[in-house]
């Protein structure tokens, strides 16, 4: 594109085939490794000099926040409304608890979402899910209902410990088994009546920078 330098250029074609082939913006350490910039700031001022040229737009508030100028951008805000464990339950609010106060929006890509609404975002802390592609630090977009099928993977409120945590669920006789998917980590059991579900998951994001 005229104008642009081999870099900014090489940036802008990196943020186009990105969203192309995922859906949603790359983040600036994506676009850091992607073009091989040596640090965060060069990357930034790549992107303020993209933008100011209305090659890109950007939102700063929002997590992959970079849009292409001219480009219509259907999406769904999804906010990310705190943290569970993938690992050993603990503590947090109960769902009814939940605050309007995120710690971030999502803008997701309204194609990849097979689900647009009753949906919100949390961040993994633990390694218990680890075979099914989910580290620790990455989000899980979830669909907030109380009713999955033996199998799907959700939040699941202990109301007795008064702790949530992210597992496999599968239904027994007499109770409720919470299934981890690392095998180094033993099965959760539990009497339904302890067991709430409060979201099956629809969606995981690989995250490359921390929230803190």
């Amino acid at each position: 594109m005229a104008g642009l330098s081999p870099k900014r250029q090489q940036v802008l074609e990196f943020i186009q085939q990105f969203i192309d082939e995922k859906g949603y913006a790359p983040t600036m350490r994506d676009i850091m490794r992607g073009c091989h910039i040596n640090s965060m700031a060069s990357v930034q001022n790549h992107l303020e000099v993209l933008e100011k040229e209305g090659h890109i737009n950007r939102t700063p508030e929002v997590f992959r926040g970079i849009s292409l100028a001219g480009r219509e951008r259907r999406t769904v805000r999804v906010p990310v409304l705190g943290y569970i464990a993938a690992g050993e339950p603990i503590p947090v609010p109960q769902s009814d608890t939940w605050s309007h106060d995120f710690l971030e929006a999502l803008e997701l890509s309204y194609d990849l979402m097979d689900v647009k609404n009753n949906t919100y975002a949390l961040v993994v802390k633990g390694t218990s899910m680890i075979d099914a592609l989910i580290a620790d630090g990455d989000i899980v977009v979830m669909y907030a209902t109380r009713t999955i099928q033996d199998g799907e993977m959700a939040a699941i409120w202990l109301k007795r410990e008064q702790e949530v945590t992210l597992k496999k669920v599968y239904r027994e006789p007499g109770r409720v088994r919470l299934q981890p998917a690392n095998p180094l980590m033993e099965p959760i059991y539990h009497h339904p009546e302890n067991v709430e579900i409060q979201g099956r998951v629809i969606g995981v994001i690989r995250r490359l920078t921390s929230l803190t």
